[in-house]
Order: C-alpha cells, then structure tokens, then sequence
C-alpha cells in the first residue's frame, strides 16, 4: 500500500491569531485550530497530527443552524433565565419533597465537557441525593466499563494509539474504524505502509470498508464473539501460547476459564460451524494471534451493543491476559469510544453505576466523595441506567427529567415508547442547542445551550488524553453552558455555596483534586497535577494522557498495567470464564413472508454524526447517503421477491418504518444492515431504533442494538416525485402530507422524495397547481412541473418512473434563475441521465469522474487519481472504494 495520498495536500499552516481547539465528534479527539474563518487540524495534537475527517473539516459550517434556540421557553413561550431556572428549582424542591429524590432523573451526553458532566453528577448525587443521572454513552461503551471492571479492577484503556503502529497484528473487532474513526483508520493505513509484517484481522458479520481493507475477514455470525474467543484461548492452551510466568504472577482466575476451555466445543472445526467462518481462516487467525506477540484488539460497538457485551469484551481481555499483552507497547485490548467524551463522562461518575473519580457506591468511597463535597447527602446505590430510566419516566415513577445535549426520542431502542414516555413526563426540561430536535418538541421548558466553539472545558479520548476545548465566538442570544444552567438550578435549591464557580478553571480544580482525594494509587485515575494549575496555565493547557501523579512519569502515562500490577485489591487482573449465549430476539410474526424475515444491524455512516441535527443541514455531508436505506444481498434480494431500489415497509413486533431497498454483497444471506441516523427531521417512518427491542445487557445495561428480528413488505407506491426548491413543497391541497419523504439539504434551498400510495399523478398535479403560477412539461416517464415567482425558478417537482437517481444538484442550480426554456430543456436531460455516487466526500469526488478517469485516461493506479482528482488524500476513508473502482475499470 503506498503511502501517498494518505498525507493532507497541504499541511495545516498556523493561521492569524488561530485559537487550538479539538474536535466534537467521535472519541478520537482531534486537536484543530482555527481562527473562527477558516479550520484546519492541529499539526501539533497527538491523536490526529492535524489530519481531519470530513466532519471534523465542517465543524465551522455546522454552527449555521437553521433554527437555533437562542433564548429560554418555558410551556412555549419566550422566558427569561431567571424565569426558567426559578421555575425549575421550584419544582425540583416540591417533587423531591412529594416523591423523594428517586422521581427526578438526569439524562446526559458524551458530547458535553468534562466540567458540564462534573457539575450535573455532583448536583444530582450529591445534593438532590439519587443516581438517576445516566448518559447516551450507556449506549456505546457501558460494556467496555464494565469488562475493564471486572478484568482490570478499574474502568482504565490500558492502549494508546501508538499502539496501533507499532503492533504487527492488529485485530479489529466489531467495528468499522475506516467510517467510524477515520484519523484512527488514517493511521493505521499509515502504518501498514511502513511496515510489511503488520496484518490487519477485521472480525465482523459485515464486509465494511474495513474489513474491505484487511488481510484476513472472518465474517462471523452475529452474536457468536465468546466462542470465537474462547476458541482462541483453548488454542494458545493447545499450542503453547500462553504466558505461564505472567499468568502466574499477575492473573487470578485461571482454573476456572481453563475449566471451561476444556471442551470440545471450543475446538477449531467447532467453533467455524458456531460462527459460521471458514476454518481454515479461523485456523489462521489463531496461529497468527498466537505466535505474535505484539498484538492489538480494537473493539467497539459491535462488540458492546449485545445482550453479552461485557462478556464479550472479557472473552477479548482474556486472550491478552492469559498472552501477557496489557499495556506493553504494541500489545494491548484497546476499546475505542464513540463520543468526543465518552470517557470524560466515565471519569466524573456520568454512568448512573457510578460515582466520581472511579468509585463506585461502597460505604467507603460515598463517604469519601461527600466529605468532599461536603454535601447534605450523598447517592448510597446505582441508579436507573438509560433503558430503564425512561421506563420509569413511562410508567411516572420519574416525574422530572432534564435532557442535556442528546436526542433520546430517535437514539433509544423501541422509541416509539420512549416518545410516549416524553410526552407524559410531568416535568421534562431540554437543554439543546436547536429546538428541532425531536426530543426537543415535547419539552416543557427548552434552555438555549451554547455549542462547540461558543464553549469551553476538556474533553478525554479513547487514549486517556485530556485536550481543551475552547472558545472563540461568544454565544448567539441568550445561549450558555450547561455546567452554568446546572450551576444555576443548584444554587437556586439553596447550595450557592457548593456551585459558585466563577469559571471553567473551578470546577476542573476542584474535580481533579477529587481524583487525587485519599488516592493511595489504588486508583489509576489521578489528575492532581491539574488541580494545582493557575488559570493561565490551564487556559494553556496542552494533551496530555492520564494519570497526571507527579508520581507516574510521561512516558508511564502512554500505557496502563504494563507493570502487572492492576486496580484490584490483590493486584492481579481476573480471568472471566464467561460461555456464549444467543441473542434475544423477537419472535418472527406468524404471517411473515418467505425470504422477508430478516436480522437486523444497525450501525453508523461515514459523514454523519448521531441523528444528524449537527450534520443534516449542510449539503456535502448529505451527498453520499442522501436517503434512508436497508440493505441485503442480491441472495436475500432474489428470495424476497422485492426489486432494488422500490421503497419497503420494515416491521418488527415494536413499530415499522419505511426506506428504500438497496444491494450489499457485503452481508451475509437474510441479514440486513440499516443506519441509525435517520430522525423525524429529515424522513417520515424512518427512525431504526423504533424496530429495535429493549433488550440490554445484564451487567451493562446497554441495549442490543445490533440484532433486531424484521419482516419486510414492499411499499405500494402509486406515485414518486422529486421537489428541488427554494421553501418546502406547497401539497397542502391533498388535504394532507404525503405517506413517505425524506428530505435533504441543496445549494439554495432544499430537496424532498415523496412518495404516496393514496392518490395518483393527476391528484398530485391537481394539488399543487391549485396553488400559484407553475409550468408542466413532459418527461420520460412522467412530468415535470416549474414553480414560477417573477418568471423566476423557485422550484421543480419531477413525477416519474425513478426519481431517486435524478441529479439534484443541477437541478438546484436553476433555483432563483430567469425562466429559460432551453437551458430548462438541457440542464433536465443532463439530470435525467443520473447522479453519480459521492466516494470522496473530502474532495467531492464521484464514482463517475473516476471511472472517467480510468476509462477514458488511462489511469491505472490509485496514485494517478490522487494526483489528478486528489480523492482519498486527506482522511483516506474512500481509498478501498477507489482501490476496487481501479481493479474493476482499468483495462486488464
């Protein structure tokens, strides 16, 4: 693999008076810098070296909301602070005085900062006096908490990212890094080029462009991880594999996992059939793991979204311990975050098992943390994790619960409940940054939260560093910090004295002075260098990883436990004997077709980020996925009957939504793979997580997101339209909306596929041209009708055959034009003969040019594209598509 094309084109250049700042998106943390005009990474930041992914580069166009909430409102109407706050203190008192603390809930985000997470988990558990403060990321990495808890002794990563450079295996388990992470992927592209002997094992049901890129794809069953890694350990039994002295010296629990190990059925031949895998490659992935000891297992959300997530992230911990690969460079399990951070979160307590600074509900460690706090009271025991505390706010044992920075109504399994349990939640108060979220239509008070760049605070990765985020542009209206609103409620509560901070700087001090409080190391989470720091040396502050102990030197703070010497009261890491179990699954309806019962994965897109109401409204994010999609392979197409490309209704026991049907020979027969960004804001019937049930693990409490049983119907469309304009479509004569849409954002306006199974062409036709002045043309297959303002183009609506491959984009550029009939004639056809597929969102490169290229040019190499149309030279995520766009095209 060459090198080329994987460094930027340009490398960031210091601008004018550039303020560094990190990134809010996934948990790779990278740093940025920019000067509030123009954005570029941060050269000087480890964890990105200032490459950027095509989110991160939009950061600046993602602060034009729209609609942004830029004051509070409280039962609609427009309210002051003190209006709002008084409000919500007033009823927080008389609910806990009715109730008991247990009847107010906090529902938080790994998008806040470190400082917003500490306040709100010390106003809950220390000062209103209940845990029932959970987080979004009890949806992504709960599990990893919890194995690293039960091996470990401590919830700590004990990797950093190096280690995926300087290992010779690296072993990616349930996660599609080149999408999900791509300066992560970036990087271990990099890697590979440097070094020949690196093989990359990607372990998923699907083949993503990940494991497109791997030496080796073990396409798993889903659900099957523990025996695929239980198999892995009875082999290093078998062929002399394991670090005995290691074992010995640092582990407990060997007995019992060797006792399990020994059966046949975890045997090589045995577990291929349960997994479902070539044993051959399975064979091979063994002997690999076994005979390289500088080995890393990468692990995410298909590891962790399960109904035995924290077992399968043990069965991954237990090959490495029982190989001695902890915490030595190149050697490691490695659980990578979702969140920008996720792990921030976990430090302050944000999980609802959990208090502050890595103690949990002991007698000892709550009353060492109320000490501190010098609280009134303290939480004594876990309180409600995410799933089921929105089945409390259901069945009105919550009576209040604020949301801070996440969008539950769309990102919960079986949401359709949890919108029910929104709209009757007696208080429910929604700090957000827009008031179109679909959380945010039922909130009875909305408070106006500031955003990335109005904001500051520090951030955590997914390796332990700590950066800063920073501001450099004040808050639009009356929008503020969410540690100041929580800051706020808790002084009006009459606990001025325990909330008056006067800055980000108090609350940081004073929360890494409680990590260091009576922490003899018995706990690796240790920031007391920070709680000694001016302002001015934190205002300055440069990542770093933690622990920051005076004690533990900077090179000792790049890996944990590579000593052997863990968290545990004995020190020694603990083997878990943990068996496989199937997935929980809803039984198929007992009318469901054949060939159109399907297993469905959900799972995330490159260029888009939660439920988009950060992404959705800018249009090159939108480009490469621009419609609801749930797809299968031509296998499973064929048995189903449907058509590709025809809308489908997907139901399960819960709820059904509607998408359009697509081809992925990446997936195995009669699975399915849907993504999970899509909300009421940019479809109807779209939302996944309405399919999903509310299954969790036992441990975690995370839900069991990646494997849902659906049927599938096909969708009887008597009509499909396309509207390119400069307002949403005028169908308000139908009488009503239209049974399917999706829509998405256009240079000059915005784009919307209809679909109706109720009315035909002509009631269509009849409907909009009872309103203003419009022109209809013929087409192939249809019509087109022109919205006219001041013989103007202020919109066009396309009824036909196929709208779903118009191009939009040349459309869009006649809105607002002077009506010219051959210019309309020309630029139609051209958008008739189709839109191409956006592989390179960087550069906003397309399928179609680079064939062209291939073809008609003669490039035959990925280097030759790079040069010429500079695809793939910044984040690298579309480099196997162009890869296979090379080998199909050029000339043999």
């Amino acid at each position: 693999m060459s090198e080329q094309g994987l460094i930027p084109i340009t490398e960031p250049q210091a601008q004018s008076g550039a303020i560094k700042t990190t990134c809010a998106y996934c948990g790779v943390g990278c740093g940025i810098q920019t000067n509030g005009q123009q954005l570029t990474g941060d050269s000087d930041h480890p964890a990105n070296h200032g490459a950027l992914c095509i989110k991160g580069a939009s950061l600046l166009e993602t602060m034009a909301y729209p609609q942004r909430l830029l004051y509070p409102r409280v039962a609609g109407k427009h309210a002051s602070w003190d209006q709002a706050l008084d409000h919500i203190a007033e009823r927080f008192t008389q609910i806990i005085d009715e109730s008991g603390p247990e009847a107010i809930g906090f529902y938080v985000s790994g998008q806040l900062m470190t400082e917003d997470y500490y306040v709100a988990n010390k106003l809950m558990k220390g000062y209103l006096g209940a845990a029932n403060i959970d987080t979004n990321s009890r949806l992504c990495m709960s599990s990893a908490v919890m194995a690293h808890q039960r091996a470990f002794g401590e919830d700590v990563v004990p990797a950093c990212y190096a280690d995926l450079e300087l290992c010779n295996l690296l072993v990616i388990v349930g996660a599609n890094t080149a999408w999900t992470h791509p300066i992560v992927f970036r990087r271990i592209q990099q890697a590979r080029s440097r070094n020949p002997q690196l093989k990359l094992v990607v372990i998923d049901p699907r083949k993503t462009m990940t494991a497109e890129q791997a030496d080796l794809h073990l396409p798993l069953r889903p659900g099957s991880d523990v025996a695929l890694f239980n198999g892995l350990c009875r082999y290093l039994q078998q062929n002399n594999g394991l670090d005995e002295r290691y074992i010995a010296d640092h582990v407990s629990g060997y007995a019992e996992l060797s006792q399990l190990l020994d059966s046949a059925e975890y045997e090589p031949a045995a577990v291929a059939a349960t997994c479902g895998v070539n044993e051959r490659d399975l064979r091979a992935f063994y002997h690999w793991f076994c005979r390289e000891p500088k080995s890393v297992t990468l692990f995410c959300q298909g590891v962790n979204q399960s109904n035995q997530g924290t077992d399968k992230g043990n069965s991954i911990i237990n090959a490495h311990l029982l190989t001695g690969r902890v915490g030595k460079p190149g050697a490691s399990p490695f659980s990578i975050t979702g969140q920008p951070n996720a792990m921030g979160g976990r430090e302050v307590g944000g999980l609802a098992t959990q208090l502050a600074a890595h103690m949990g509900f002991s007698e000892q460690h709550c009353d060492r943390v109320q000490r501190f706090w010098r609280s009134p009271t303290i939480a004594r025991k876990p309180g409600l994790k995410a799933v089921d505390l929105f089945t409390a706010v259901h069945e009105k044992k919550i009576r209040a619960l604020w949301v801070i920075a996440t969008n539950p109504a769309i990102s919960l399994p079986d949401s359709a409940r949890v919108r029910e349990a929104l709209a009757n939640c007696e208080l429910l108060i929604v700090s957000e940054m827009t008031p179109n979220t679909d959380t945010a239509k039922f909130a009875d008070i909305l408070l106006p939260a500031a955003g990335w760049g109005e904001r500051g605070g520090t951030v955590t990765n997914s390796e332990r560093c700590i950066s800063r985020q920073r501001a450099f542009t004040a808050p639009p209206g009356e929008a503020r910090p969410d540690w100041w609103a929580l800051a706020e409620v808790g002084k009006r509560m009459g606990f001025a004295e325990a909330f008056a901070y006067q800055g980000l700087n108090d609350i940081l001090r004073e929360f890494a002075a409680l990590t260091a409080f009576e922490n003899q190391g018995e706990r690796q989470l240790h920031l007391g260098e920070l709680a000694k720091l001016s302002d001015a040396e934190l205002d300055a502050w440069q990542p770093a990883r933690w622990p920051l102990n005076p004690a533990v030197s900077i090179v000792e703070r790049d890996r944990r436990f590579g000593d052997g010497h863990f968290s545990t009261p004995d020190g020694k890491a603990r083997l878990m004997a943990v068996q496989p179990q199937l997935p929980q699954l809803d039984l198929p309806a007992p009318d469901a077709s054949p060939g159109r019962n399907w297993l469905l994965n959900t799972g995330r897109l490159r260029d888009q980020w939660h439920t988009m109401t950060r992404t959705g409204h800018l249009t090159r994010l939108m480009e490469t996925e621009p419609y609801p999609r749930i797809s299968v392979n031509h296998t499973t197409l064929l048995a189903s009957g449907l058509e590709q490309g025809q809308l489908v209704w997907i139901g399960s026991r819960r709820d059904q939504v509607l998408a359009r049907l697509e081809r992925d020979d990446g997936l195995a027969d009669d699975e399915a793979f849907m993504p999970m960004h899509w909300s009421d804001l940019f479809t109807a019937r779209g939302g996944v997580n309405r399919l999903v049930a509310p299954v969790v693990d036992p441990i975690s409490g995370q839900p069991q997101f990646k494997q849902s049983r659906v049927q599938v119907q096909p969708f009887a469309t008597r009509w499909l339209a396309l509207w390119v304009g400069q307002h949403e479509p005028e169908l308000d004569a139908l009488g009503r909306d239209p049974d399917w849409w999706s829509r998405r954002p256009v240079d000059g306006g915005e784009c919307r596929l209809l679909a109706d199974a109720s009315s035909d062409q002509s009631q269509l036709w009849q409907a909009i041209a009872s309103r203003g002045q419009w022109l209809k043309l013929p087409m192939p297959g249809g019509w087109v009708a022109v919205k006219l303002s001041n013989q103007r183009i202020a919109g066009l609506l396309l009824c036909g055959d196929n709208p779903w491959q118009l191009n939009v984009g040349l459309l869009a550029g006649l809105l607002a034009t002077p009506l010219n009939l051959s210019l309309l004639a020309s630029t139609l056809e051209q958008a008739l003969a189709g839109d191409s597929r956006m592989v390179c969102s960087c550069m906003r490169v397309s399928e179609r040019q680079i064939v062209s290229a291939i073809v008609e040019q003669g490039i035959q190499e990925r280097s030759g594209l790079q040069s010429l149309l500079k695809c793939g030279t910044n984040c690298g995520t579309c480099i196997g598509e162009i890869d296979k766009l090379v080998a199909k095209y050029r000339p043999q």
